[in-house]
């Protein structure tokens, strides 16, 4: 009889270690660095009889280490991605794969969620998005339901965001029936203690606004500023502040417009000195955490100052781009699972590009329970 996924997942991981001729302890102390690994962890790991899947995040560890020949080393330790040369990257790369395909194949079971590493990966539902909605001057008549020609969808806000996730989330989870994606008032004790998914500020979203004094662990709160309309900025506890960046159109006004001139895709904040501004960097937050009504499910939070920062939000996990580094990047630094990440979302031809977050210049911030927030 063929051996289990697990066990061949064991069995490959095991040879991994013999070949760099090291006993499990040693192995330990190299993948674990300061904070070490237990020699039962990698034990269970190897097992084939009863073997336990290592998280996502260890499976990175072990393909970055085995990329080079450690077995002459007195002390060998995990090295970092960036000294990588190019035959040692190829080989990273390839074993990655290869180890999380064999640990995607062990996750499936009947009855449960596409394999799949990622943060949009659901074994089990209920597992619900809440987007805002539109406040009723940004919303088109076809909004209305008397309107013959009512479109549900009008009401909502962050649609290019809610677009976005949701198709990724069909494709994540096609055997996932408890599915769905509502309006905060249409929000209902199931749903909330289900796998959430919020989407958007504390202003458009109430369910955003009132689950933020529940996450009391969590440093990045979004706040208004009178300074900024029709945005919240995020601010840390040393009321540090992160906001959106902005340059100013080539083209100029002789004056500004007035108050009543003003429309509402035209606010008061995107006019100085005669001269109208545009978005150019907005700031999105990627949250998760245990749902603090049920720790039994999580809390996905995608959040920005303006929308472009939400879309950035779901893109960073989405964009086939970034989306396999990004992935590796969370699961490597946030191994615990819980964790918060501010991020730059760069506009170009007023599109929001979608974050890598190898790139340090993009991450703005990152926090996690496990460990001390760097920013």
């Amino acid at each position: 009889m063929a051996p289990s996924p697990e066990a061949v997942l064991a069995e490959r991981l095991r040879a991994l270690r013999q070949s760099q001729r090291l006993t499990q302890a040693r192995l330990a102390r190299a993948l674990g660095g300061a904070k070490g690994i237990s020699v039962s962890a990698i034990s269970s790991w190897e097992n084939s009889s009863d073997p336990k899947l290592p998280p996502a995040g260890r499976l990175r560890s072990y393909a970055l280490f085995c990329a080079q020949d450690h077995s002459a080393e007195a002390t060998p330790q995990l090295g970092r991605e960036e000294d990588l040369n190019t035959s040692e990257r190829e080989k990273f790369d390839a074993l990655y794969r290869e180890l999380v395909g064999l640990r995607d194949a062990a996750r499936k079971k009947p009855g449960t969620a596409a394999a799949g590493a990622g943060l949009w990966t659901f074994e089990a539902g209920p597992v619900t998005v809440i987007c805002p909605e539109a406040p009723a001057a940004y919303r088109s008549p076809l909004a209305d339901e008397a309107n013959p020609n009512h479109t549900r969808m009008y009401r909502y806000a962050d649609v290019d965001a809610l677009i976005e996730l949701w198709g990724h989330l069909r494709a994540r989870n096609p055997e996932l029936e408890d599915l769905s994606h509502k309006l905060p008032e249409e929000a209902a004790a199931p749903d909330l203690t289900g796998h959430l998914i919020v989407l958007g500020g504390i202003v458009w979203n109430d369910v955003a606004h009132q689950l933020q004094p529940l996450l009391r662990d969590l440093p990045i709160q979004q706040v208004e500023v009178p300074d900024l309309l029709n945005g919240e900025v995020f601010r840390l506890p040393d009321g540090q502040e992160f906001r959106p960046q902005w340059g100013e159109y080539e083209r100029t006004l002789e004056k500004p417009p007035s108050k009543e001139e003003i429309t509402a895709e035209q606010t008061e904040d995107v006019w100085r000195d005669g001269k109208r501004r545009g978005l150019i960097e907005d700031v999105a937050f990627l949250a998760r955490v245990p749902n603090p009504l049920n720790h039994t499910r999580t809390l996905t939070v995608c959040s920005g100052v303006y929308s472009r920062g939400v879309v950035g939000a779901i893109r960073a996990l989405t964009d086939i781009a970034v989306r396999e580094r990004n992935e590796a990047y969370l699961a490597s630094r946030f191994p615990g699972g819980s964790f918060a990440i501010l991020m730059r979302v760069p506009l170009l031809n007023g599109a929001a590009m979608s974050p890598d977050l190898e790139i340090p210049y993009n991450r703005l911030y990152e926090w996690s329970p496990d460990d001390e927030a760097v920013a």
